[in-house]
């Protein structure tokens, strides 16, 4: 299960809650990620995010997003899970990853510079996740990075786009940028790990808006 490709996708990262997921599965998005990475205050462990995989529809993709952790964990946790993909950070290997597990993996790439879209684009990923670069942190951020480093061509291979998002700010991104998925997590929070229906639903409206305005 991948983006057909029709459209710009969208996954709500760091969910805790049942009633969040719910919502989310409510509001149509192609996804939605649970973090297993120690530092985060998003953090669930595996039989929260068993429960919480397990209620929803498999046609929504269940993504787990990692720091640190080995090929053979992240499979082990997958299985256990019910992960449908795997989203990697730090120096994972993705191939590694992929082979481990046999999911398509994601590989997030913190951009501060041009070097950061070169790592991107040489990335073996079966998608790149660019997002802000702050120190000590690997996501839900609240941070964009400078869009224009993109410039008009682009990365060059489909991609997905965080940091910093939210209802007020993904249309543009959409319209300027392109991005094959849009990934948001504080953007849409009352409280780190605590997802505002309201807002889950402005953000997905706004995606939607901004892509008819792009096929316009």
């Amino acid at each position: 299960m991948w983006p057909d490709g029709s459209g710009v996708a969208v996954k709500v990262c760091g969910i805790t809650r049942a009633a969040d997921a719910a919502a989310c599965v409510r509001l149509g998005v192609w996804g939605i990620g649970f973090v297993f990475a120690d530092a985060s205050p998003r953090r669930v462990g595996e039989r929260e995010a068993a429960a919480l995989a397990g209620a929803v529809p498999a046609t929504t993709a269940r993504v787990g997003v990692f720091v640190g952790a080995s090929p053979r964990e992240m499979a082990a946790v997958a299985r256990r899970v019910g992960l449908t993909h795997l989203q990697v950070h730090g120096d994972a290997d993705p191939d590694a990853a992929r082979a481990a597990s046999g999911l398509p993996v994601v590989q997030g790439i913190r951009v501060d510079g041009p070097a950061a879209l070169d790592r991107a684009r040489a990335s073996t990923a079966d998608l790149v996740l660019l997002d802000a670069a702050v120190a000590g942190l690997h996501g839900g951020t609240g941070t964009t990075f400078d869009w224009s480093l993109l410039g008009s061509a682009g990365l060059g291979r489909p991609y997905a786009l965080a940091g910093g998002l939210r209802p007020g700010n993904v249309a543009d991104a959409v319209v300027r940028l392109r991005p094959s998925l849009v990934d948001v997590s504080s953007g849409v929070e009352s409280a780190p790990g605590e997802k505002d229906a309201d807002l889950v639903a402005a953000f997905v409206a706004a995606v939607g808006g901004a892509r008819r305005k792009a096929l316009a």
